[in-house]
């Protein structure tokens, strides 16, 4: 009989340790689905504040320093040049023409070659001319 006993001690923890591998798996699985379910839930409560963006566009904005910028932004055909910083955001300028066209906003090299690059088909590359 003393034999016997260790072999029933490890056949005893076997399915011990399977079922703590079976709830760990459960929790881990179940931690998981809460943070997609929170992430799913922020999307959507970001899409609910900005519905009507089309009213107000930001044609473009320049960094002053660390936290200062300026930013013209469109809105009823009028552009407005605001100063934002961490505490407040000023009009600085109310321009009845507009200062910047659509068409000029993306006018850097780097801009023009994201552009280009959006625009290519990335899975055919063909080599003309080599």
């Amino acid at each position: 009989m003393a034999e016997e006993s260790p072999a029933r001690e490890e056949t005893a923890s076997a399915p011990d340790t399977l079922a703590t591998m079976l709830s760990l798996g459960g929790g881990l699985l179940a931690v998981i689905a809460i943070i997609y379910g929170c992430a799913w839930i922020i999307r959507r409560m970001n899409g609910m504040t900005g519905m009507n963006n089309q009213a107000i566009k930001v044609v473009s904005v320049m960094a002053l320093g660390a936290r200062e910028r300026i930013a013209l932004i469109e809105v009823g055909g009028q552009q407005i040049l605001v100063g934002i910083t961490p505490s407040t955001i000023r009009t600085l300028q109310v321009f009845d023409e507009p200062v910047v066209t659509p068409d000029q906003t993306g006018s850097s090299e780097f801009a023009r070659r994201l552009q280009g690059m959006i625009g290519k088909s990335w899975t055919s590359r063909s080599t003309k001319g080599d």
